[in-house]
């Protein structure tokens, strides 16, 4: 089934004659990333050559995607927006509220008895206004949009960091706050930072062990967490196209890694063949009608530096498989260097659990090679030394691999099967022994690993690989296995060794499914109400942020100087926390807890310089919320980097934060600050970072004139009564500065549509 055809076949009806217009406009050949942005132009925006991170610019997206964890919060916003439908496609999915524990059944049943309110209130919200419904259990987020959603030349945005999965059918699909979502549902149009430009070309083929989750990895050695920020990442070559479609949308998945904005491909056989196989044939067939024009054009990929930014290039031939990791999804190392790895950082060599699937492999080409392996277990006599689980993407890959056989084989070496949802890959796993956070290591084919990510164990060392890598892995139990080289004894005290993986891109019968778990909203939802009561401990209606008071901001006091590494994990939790992802006041009760103090070395523990004891991060901020005080958050490099989640923009402010100063800012975080009506403030020396005191008090000054490209002041008020003023950057343009003057773009857009 081919959802919104008509809305696809209107945007290719022009696309030809846009992408032609900003070709003459810019003067030059256009890169495929080029072709969608200006093919999406927001119709007020001037037709010009925007220069790249110095511009920001109005856009259209198609459609819209959210999972169930922000979702709540993003609605919770849309209602308050007053319109009575949205104005783009938009749906939701309900993800990342089960828990994996027992296996996909029990798991499920669990979830749709603990968090029925929240899916019940998801249901009819969507009902209400227009939005498709996927059911609990229907599948993970970017697998079903890749399944259904996703077209080549499209643009869309989503309440998740993993939205650039769609890459790899040609999108520019890019992960977002809730607000901004807001917007988009609204029917307003969409901002971004002009994105730079980096060229990936892959020459080459993959055979063997490598794998297109390979190509991801070594990216992420080279660019690391934070070198693709503000960027969006082109592949092309002979290389790409020789992937398939869905290890395009593995490579794109996990640009999230590295910062980026997001991933694409141009448009080739391999989208096609998935089109047609996912049973959208007509949108093959007019995409095929405008085809030259959904990737970009000749000349760029013939002289790439001159186009890009930045231009790497990788022979696949060569490539050997990658596990990243521990505790960062840069840190790459070759299969063949791992051993050796592994002994210099004292890494535990035994496998604990091996973990496959999830948004970013689980597609039936993942699960396919990877059951290659599993049946040679049987086959050569051997046995899975590690516990093994798998988590489906979706309902659809799930009964088909079942009925292929696919599931019976890793049954048979012990593995379980999750639910068709994020589980482990989020922290939603209720891993047996996990509270005992014994040190130990576990291989999983999902895109982050940072510390707690998986199991809450701080201990836990976690490696990203490919699900044939994870599979053989989980085979040997041994980290420092390499089944290109070594072997394995076999029941009969043999020495054997794993063949190569081997699989289909896509299942020779066709995909099957009974139930999708797809439900379509009301034709007219006007006359429905969607209720939460005043008692949930899940549901809180949203109250509008305060305005700005039109003042300096005079005697901040420091809540915490937080000390390197400090993602949107460590800002607001996942795992057990998501239940809370819908009531803004009880979810803020983990602001914060995970980042780690400069000036103790703990987590969760900060001064209150109203009583000089040392308390949790929340309850501290409470204290100072409850006597009028506002206060200022420090941090380090790439803040806020990892998921989209604004509840780590949200949270702050509810809870009385007024600034966020840091050395640097991950893209989402900084703009999710920015729409809830905070001041997102960076270090115009870095080296004043080390200039803040635990016992400070500040005043932000210059924000009577507060304007475009014009420092704000930050005078440090120290406890010994000196003082010391410090220069301050932003990035906001004017349109920010009125989000933040109106105390969050939410009242903005409520005022534009009350008039």
């Amino acid at each position: 089934m081919a959802f919104d055809i008509e809305m696809i076949r209107n945007l290719y009806a022009t696309f030809p004659q846009k992408t032609e217009a900003a070709r003459k406009a810019l003067g030059r050949p256009l890169t495929l990333a080029e072709k969608i942005l200006y093919a999406h132009l927001d119709a007020d925006m001037t037709l010009k050559d925007y220069p790249r991170l110095n511009s920001y610019v109005d856009f259209n997206p198609d459609r819209v995607a959210m999972q169930d964890a922000t979702a709540q919060m993003a609605l919770l916003q849309f209602m308050q927006a007053g319109r009575p439908k949205v104005a783009v496609p938009s749906t939701v999915h309900c993800d990342h509220l089960i828990v994996a524990k027992n296996g996909s059944q029990e798991d499920l049943e669990f979830a749709n008895q603990e968090s029925k309110e929240v899916f019940d209130f998801l249901s009819s919200v969507s009902n209400k206004y227009g939005i498709g419904f996927w059911k609990p259990g229907a599948g993970i987020i970017h697998q079903i949009v890749l399944e259904n959603y996703a077209f080549p030349g499209g643009m869309m945005i989503g309440t998740d960091s993993h939205t650039v999965n769609a890459g790899g059918l040609g999108m520019v699909a890019i992960g977002v706050g809730g607000a901004d979502a807001c917007d988009v549902m609204a029917g307003l149009p969409w901002e971004l930072l002009m994105p730079k430009l980096i060229g990936i070309k892959l020459t080459g083929k993959l055979s063997g062990w490598a794998a297109p989750k390979d190509i991801i990895l070594k990216v992420a050695g080279i660019l690391t967490v934070k070198g693709g920020t503000n960027a969006i990442v082109e592949y092309f070559g002979e290389g790409a196209q020789s992937l398939s479609c869905t290890g395009k949308g593995t490579i794109c998945n996990m640009g999230a890694e590295i910062g980026a904005t997001t991933s694409t491909f141009g448009y080739d056989d391999s989208m096609e063949r998935y089109l047609r196989a996912t049973g959208r044939d007509q949108v093959a067939d007019a995409a095929n009608a405008i085809r030259e024009h959904l990737t970009g054009d000749a000349e760029v990929y013939a002289d790439p530096t001159k186009y890009f930014d930045e231009v790497i290039e990788i022979n696949l031939s060569e490539l050997e498989p990658h596990l990243n990791g521990p505790f960062t999804p840069d840190l790459a190392t070759p299969i063949s260097k791992m051993k050796e790895a592994m002994v210099a950082n004292n890494w535990p060599s035994k496998i604990e659990v091996g973990l496959i699937g999830s948004c970013t492999n689980s597609s039936y080409e993942d699960i396919s090679r990877a059951v290659s392996l599993a049946k040679q277990v049987k086959e050569k006599g051997l046995s899975c030394k590690s516990e093994f689980t798998i988590s489906p993407g979706s309902e659809l890959i799930r009964y088909t691999i079942a009925r292929d056989g696919f599931l019976n084989t890793f049954h048979e070496i012990g593995a379980k099967v999750f639910a068709n949802a994020c589980g482990p890959c989020i922290g939603m796993w209720d891993r047996m022994g996990a509270e005992k956070q014994e040190k130990n290591t576990i291989v999983h084919s999902f895109n982050r690993n940072f510390a707690k990510r998986a199991d809450g164990n701080p201990n836990t060392y976690a490696f990203v690989a490919s699900p044939e890598i994870v599979t053989a892995l989980a085979i040997a139990g041994d980290l420092g296995f390499n089944p290109l080289t070594d072997s394995l004894i076999n029941d009969k005290g043999e020495s054997v060794k794993l063949d190569a993986p081997q699989g289909d891109e896509l299942p020779t019968r066709g995909f099957d499914v009974e139930d999708a778990g797809f439900q379509a909203p009301a034709a007219d939802g006007s006359g429905l109400q969607v209720i939460v009561s005043p008692d949930s401990k899940r549901l809180q209606l949203l109250d509008p942020f305060a305005t700005w008071e039109g003042t300096d901001l005079k005697g901040l006091k420091l809540l915490i100087k937080a000390k390197g590494k400090c993602t949107t994990d460590h800002i607001s939790m996942a795992g057990p926390w998501l239940k809370f992802r819908g009531h803004l006041d009880n979810i803020s009760n983990n602001m914060l807890i995970g980042a780690v103090n400069y000036f103790n070395e703990k987590t969760d523990s900060v001064k209150n310089q109203l009583t000089g004891e040392y308390g949790t991060v929340p309850s501290t901020q409470r204290a100072y919320k409850a006597a009028g005080i506002g206060t200022i958050v420090v941090g380090d490099e790439n803040y806020g980097e990892g998921s989209s989640r604004e509840h780590a923009a949200m949270e702050p402010r509810h809870l009385g934060v007024r600034a966020v100063l840091v050395k640097s800012f991950a893209r989402i975080h900084e703009t999710n600050l920015k729409k809830q009506g905070m001041l997102a403030l960076t270090f115009d020396n870095k080296a004043d970072y080390d200039k803040i005191l635990e016992d400070d008090t500040m005043d932000i000054e210059g924000l009577l004139s507060f304007e475009p490209g014009k420092n704000l002041q930050l005078v440090l008020n120290h406890a010994d009564g000196s003082s010391e003023t410090i220069q301050v950057k932003h990035s906001y343009n004017a349109q920010q500065i009125a989000w933040f003057k109106a105390g969050g773009a939410l009242n903005v857009i409520r005022a534009s549509i009350q008039q």
